[in-house]
């Protein structure tokens, strides 16, 4: 049985995975279906976690959009994900950026990394 979920899992990963980590920017293409029609919308911002390895692996966005935060999870392996692109590079020290929450404006950047 546990041979089976495992060749299930293997099968339905991506094989061209971006490399990002927690701080990164990102612009993530989602597909979105309305009526009868597909599009990509995309959503950029900074990566503020990321859990979970394999099949389940997610990883959360988060930007501020007139005035207010809005964060997203994405699970990496979905098919609705047409495109993950880095924008650049953070410079953090934390596994997780909960703490962005908090902050607005210039408080909430992140250095990156040269």
């Amino acid at each position: 049985m546990k041979g089976l979920i495992e060749a299930i899992n293997a099968e339905n990963l991506k094989s061209e995975v971006p490399q990002f980590n927690v701080g990164d920017t990102v612009k993530v293409g989602f597909k979105i279906i309305e009526g009868g029609k597909e599009r990509v919308q995309n959503f950029e911002g900074i990566v503020i976690a990321k859990r979970n390895g394999g099949i389940s692996e997610t990883f959360t966005v988060r930007h501020i959009s007139y005035g207010v935060g809005v964060e997203k999870t994405y699970p990496l392996h979905s098919p609705k994900i047409a495109s993950i692109t880095v924008v650049r590079k953070g410079k953090v020290r934390r596994a997780k950026l909960y703490y962005l929450r908090e902050r607005t404006g210039k408080a909430a950047r992140v250095k990156e990394k040269i």
